[in-house]
């Protein structure tokens, strides 16, 4: 039987490693508590127990980053976890195994995110590079609280400057600060949400500590551009020495398409007889066919387009890098925007541009949701209030009809004396 002693600090201190061999000083006072002393030098706190009758040894700290009075407080601390039935080394073993945040990070952008559409792709890889992995990463799945969700929404809805490098190129951009992002915030709420119940069909955890996160207000961005924008906007267009790009921004003026619909165009997808253009499911936010009807100016430009592109490209806009479309218009944008003197007005404006003109037309909100593609009618409900004007004059044409008429009655002897 091994010989026990009152581990102290000064008995770690001045044992002597053995060659060849290590050996262990065991406590007087805690049954199965010692020091391992290593040939090497080192030494460690153990901890010897039996369990279903297998005997059984665990390293738990190294000295003398732990001191000998803390790891004889833990070591008291498992002897009353095997005292009551557990095994303290099966259970370190399975929260080693247990799955961590990275491990569910890893799972969700491979199982799920990668049936998205690319746009999506890229917005949750982001989301979980930049936001969720760094703050999360090594955490297990199961140690997730409600609490920590808000935190880091609450860190996201903050904004971080721009841009994220430490050494901005752009002398602007060096002096603009943090911007608030309470809708990013709502949107990583959502990912998270949709993460977390993935978690717990995967067996990974038992609750969603994402479902009912605080969402932050948001207020739907209403631009739409003017008779008079639209105009010199036409005409900034016609002006400019990029006829491909433009021919981009007419298209979506013209059908109310998303820019990444009009850019990914292939001529297949018009038939000009019939006056359509068959959208994909895989260029549509909504990842389902969409088929659309287009005015003989759309039929226009897509004629022009096919006198310009070489027959060998299937693009109705070929990008610069060959087999690929054009990937990218936002600097041709800002230009024209300036040339317009347009401010404040993104490409997808023109999609809520080319509502509010159906509208002002006497569209139905069904026509509008279908000719937009929208799934959703609380989506189309956000034009309702552009019905104001032609009610208002509906209304005005009503009260004409019912307003009583006004009689001129003549004056009489007396009021005329009075008079």
């Amino acid at each position: 039987m091994p010989k026990r002693v009152r581990l102290t600090e000064k008995v770690l201190r001045d044992a002597i490693p053995v060659e060849g061999r290590d050996y262990q000083i065991f406590d007087d006072d805690i049954r199965g508590f010692a020091a391992c002393i290593y040939r090497g030098g080192g030494r460690a706190f153990t901890f010897d127990y039996r369990y279903a009758g297998r005997q059984r040894r665990m390293t738990f700290a190294r000295w003398p980053e732990w001191s000998v009075a803390a790891a004889r407080e833990r070591a008291r601390a498992l002897r009353r976890d095997v005292d009551l039935g557990r095994d303290p080394l099966a259970e370190r073993d399975l929260i080693r195994e247990a799955p961590r945040m990275q491990d569910l990070i890893d799972r969700y952008l491979s199982e799920h995110v990668v049936r998205l559409a690319p746009v999506s792709v890229a917005d949750q890889k982001s989301m979980m590079e930049k936001m969720i992995a760094p703050h999360w990463g090594r955490k297990l799945v199961t140690e997730i609280t409600r609490s920590d969700v808000e935190k880091l929404l609450a860190k996201v809805a903050e904004g971080r400057a721009r841009p994220h490098k430490t050494k901005p190129n752009n002398r602007a951009r060096k002096l603009q600060g943090a911007k608030p992002t309470p809708v990013r915030a709502n949107r990583v709420g959502e990912v998270l949400r949709k993460m977390f119940n993935l978690a717990i069909d995967w067996g990974m955890r038992e609750d969603n500590p994402a479902n009912g996160f605080y969402r932050r207000p948001e207020t739907p961005r209403e631009r739409f551009l003017t008779k008079e924008e639209i105009n010199r906007l036409a005409a900034a267009l016609d002006a400019d020495e990029d006829q491909r790009a433009a021919g981009i921004i007419r298209i979506c003026m013209l059908t109310g398409a998303r820019v990444g619909e009009v850019r990914q165009a292939r001529f297949e997808q018009f038939d000009l007889e019939q006056g359509i253009w068959t959208k994909p499911a895989a260029t549509t936010k909504q990842r389902k066919l969409h088929r659309v009807p287009i005015s003989e100016d759309v039929a226009a430009i897509v004629r022009q387009r096919r006198l310009l592109v070489p027959k060998r490209s299937p693009w109705l806009f070929p990008g610069d890098v060959p087999g690929q479309p054009v990937k990218e218009i936002r600097r041709f944008w800002m230009r024209v925007q300036k040339a317009a003197q347009i401010e404040d007005a993104r490409i997808h404006d023109l999609r809520h541009t080319f509502a509010s003109l159906l509208v002002s037309g006497g569209a139905s909100l069904e026509m509008i949701g279908k000719l937009l593609g929208h799934t959703q009618m609380q989506t189309t409900l956000r034009y309702a209030h552009l019905y104001d004007a032609p009610l208002r004059a509906g209304l005005d044409a009503v009260a004409s009809m019912v307003r009583p008429k006004l009689t001129v009655v003549p004056k009489s002897d007396d009021d005329r004396k009075s008079a």
